[in-house]
């Protein structure tokens, strides 16, 4: 039976027997398409529900134009090079971390060799500004706090002169970080879309090639990686990276102590989460940490620093990984 409404004919629902609605609905078939085992929570907030729903805002990042578009580029890639997922996960993340993080991290380096260079111009500053503001103080009867905010002003005045003359604002190396971070959710989570079957392609299924991709001990892309290797390689190559940086500060600050001690601590609470998604994302993780890995000690090369014309400072060294294994060695080793 049709009834009208707003000038359209419609097919009213169906009425539920007798406690229908109390009862789970039957699942449907999908054709053969391979589900993999995932926890409930990994794939529970692409099916949820409206605005206000407790998923709503990873349906927004999922759906959004940037995921969608890492997406366009995981399957170009796919499409012209014909190689198994698994490879066109790993080239694609080189390929990435090579064109985007690496030209990054070299105007990083720059920039911090920049302020390096900046501080004996800096301390001299300071030392000539204390003597000047004392002879004010003495003179006008300023107090101790009046003194050293007239000093603290003055001196960042001063330093960001400085900065603004040599273009070397510190605030500037940070900008690998905004960059890389985004770039890092937008590929984990086109990932995860294309793992849980959340996107398609021409008709296929992304999920059912990841399902048959994979290599060595994970040939399900989509499923866990249950015998944790892949997890815990993420976690020791991330904790190798943090090693590097606190064994090249020599000196460091209370702050900068606390935030390597932070990071390690995350280093290692990645490798429990790893293990709770699925292979292609861990994946993705671990080619990411290899090429940062790999980008950290080339960024301490002599020749690649030149070649990006990196000024020299007078904490580089012509034996850089001589200088690290043997504070590596140092470190860790010969304590035992």
């Amino acid at each position: 039976m049709l009834c009208r409404l707003g000038g359209r004919w419609l097919r009213p629902l169906p009425v539920l027997q007798h406690g229908a609605r109390d009862r789970p609905l039957a699942p449907t078939s999908t054709g053969g398409i391979k589900h993999s085992a995932l926890p409930v929570w990994a794939v529970a907030s692409v099916s949820a529900g409206g605005s206000g729903g407790p998923g709503s805002w990873y349906e927004a990042l999922a759906t959004s134009a940037p995921v969608h578009g890492t997406e366009e580029v995981l399957l170009g890639v796919h499409t012209v090079t014909g190689l198994p997922w698994w490879a066109c996960i790993s080239l694609t993340t080189v390929a990435l971390r090579g064109a985007v993080t690496l030209p990054l991290a070299a105007y990083q380096h720059y920039i911090l060799a920049k302020v390096e260079n900046l501080q004996p111009e800096i301390k001299n500053i300071a030392r000539h500004l204390n003597q000047e503001v004392a002879v004010r103080a003495n003179q006008l009867r300023w107090s101790k706090r009046v003194a050293r905010l007239t000093y603290l002003k003055n001196m960042r005045r001063l330093v960001s002169k400085l900065y603004v003359r040599d273009n070397c604002h510190p605030f500037k190396a940070t900008v690998l970080v905004w960059i890389q971070f985004p770039m890092w959710i937008f590929m984990s989570v086109a990932l995860r879309n294309f793992s849980t079957g959340a996107t398609h392609s021409e008709g296929f299924s992304v999920q059912e090639q990841l399902a048959t991709d994979g290599i060595l001990w994970f040939p399900d892309l989509t499923a866990l990686d249950s015998t944790w290797i892949l997890p815990i390689s993420v976690g020791i190559i991330n904790l190798l990276i943090v090693e590097i940086f606190a064994l090249q500060k020599i000196g460091m600050s209370r702050f900068q102590t606390y935030i390597t001690y932070f990071v390690r601590a995350v280093s290692v609470l990645m490798i429990p989460v790893a293990a709770t998604v699925p292979s292609s994302i861990v994946l993705y993780w671990l080619c990411s940490s290899l090429m940062g890995l790999s980008q950290n000690l080339l960024l301490r090369s002599p020749r690649f620093r030149q070649l990006c014309r990196i000024p020299l400072t007078k904490s580089d060294s012509d034996t850089p990984y001589k200088d690290l294994f043997a504070a590596f060695y140092a470190k860790f080793i010969s304590k035992k």
